[in-house]
């Protein structure tokens, strides 16, 4: 109610600047048509200022922002160059250089202190009253997940339950991870980083939460481990950790991390798989009892099935006879279907 009625002020404020500029001494002579034109003109500039503000509905403050202070910061500056440049510029007012040099500084300027701020505007702090420009301080804690989480799926169905308000932050070198995972040689690596950036597609096309990529501080050619990096970025955006890695969750509680372990959620969960339920699934390997064959779904589950040692290099049909989750990934014992 509040922005229609400010709509309606600004439309009103319009007619009656057209009207003031109607009844000035430079368009009392003027023909007619110029005073409804003024009018016109006002009044559809006016309108169409209003669509372009209703047509964007979700505005990003820290854009607004950058601009109103790169604008700000450049006729600052311009405003010191030109004092500078006056015992340089020539005595005249009607010289052309003391007449366009003011309006091209102050554009030059502009645009770049405005193009600065934009850019960097998520790499330091700004706080004035109501505002602040922070990398860290956007919404509430973010969420920082690692290939592990990505990759086992099961996040993207809990985001588009409305659980997670804050955002979602994703380091570039998990992206980078993925996607050579994903151009790799190996069949079930490469279907693991394909999985992943298609969670990554949908997490990016839900409208529930905001996904955002970010680089981290350390030089990509440092000593330090993805782990570790992954920590120290989470540390730094005073956020929390969504990982399926155990020894990941252990490393960031030393760091005094927070950690959210989708396995450690799913013990509270019913299972994905109920005795009965039956699915196709790739047998790879012996397992450790006689007779038994192990096979992995596509996020990385374990299937054990009994009976299908001799199978073993063959997709069977199997029927889940139980279920066994623990915080270190899930297990699901199945046997082959006649």
């Amino acid at each position: 109610m509040a922005t229609i009625i400010l709509r309606v002020i600004f439309l009103l404020v319009s007619a009656g600047v057209a009207v003031l500029i109607i009844n000035s001494e430079s368009l009392r002579d003027a023909p007619t048509w110029v005073p409804w034109t003024v009018l016109g003109g006002m009044i559809a500039g006016t309108v169409a200022i209003i669509g372009v503000d209703v047509s964007l509905r979700r505005k990003d403050l820290t854009v607004i922002t950058a601009v109103y202070f790169g604008l700000l910061i450049g006729v600052f500056v311009t405003y010191i160059a030109l004092l500078a440049l006056a015992p340089f510029l020539p005595a005249s007012a009607q010289h052309p250089v003391r007449q366009w040099l003011p309006p091209i500084l102050g554009a030059v300027l502009c645009y770049v202190c405005t193009s600065l701020l934009l850019q960097t505007r998520s790499d330091f702090r700004f706080i004035i009253p109501y505002v602040e420009f922070a990398r860290d301080v956007k919404g509430l804690r973010p969420n920082v997940l690692d290939s592990t989480a990505i990759v086992d799926g099961r996040i993207a169905d809990l985001v588009e339950t409305g659980l997670f308000q804050s955002r979602f932050v994703v380091p570039t070198f998990i992206v980078d991870e993925l996607h050579e995972a994903a151009d790799s040689p190996d069949k079930s690596r490469r279907i693991r980083g394909r999985r992943g950036l298609d969670i990554l597609n949908r997490l990016r096309g839900c409208k529930l939460v905001d996904l955002e990529v970010l680089a981290d501080d350390l030089d990509s050619g440092s000593d330090a481990s993805d782990e570790s990096r992954l920590v120290e970025m989470a540390r730094q955006l005073h956020g929390r950790i969504i990982t399926n890695d155990v020894n990941l969750s252990k490393a960031a509680t030393v760091r005094s991390v927070s950690t959210i372990n989708l396995n450690e959620v799913a013990l509270s969960l019913k299972p994905s798989f109920v005795a009965g339920d039956t699915f196709e699934v790739r047998l790879v390997k012996p397992g450790e009892e006689p007779g038994q064959g192990v096979g992995y779904l596509d996020d990385g589950t374990m299937v054990v099935v009994e009976g299908g040692r001799d199978r073993i290099g063959r997709s069977v049909r199997a029927s889940v006879t139980s279920t066994l989750q623990t915080t270190a990934g899930r297990l699901v014992f199945a046997k082959p279907e006649a």
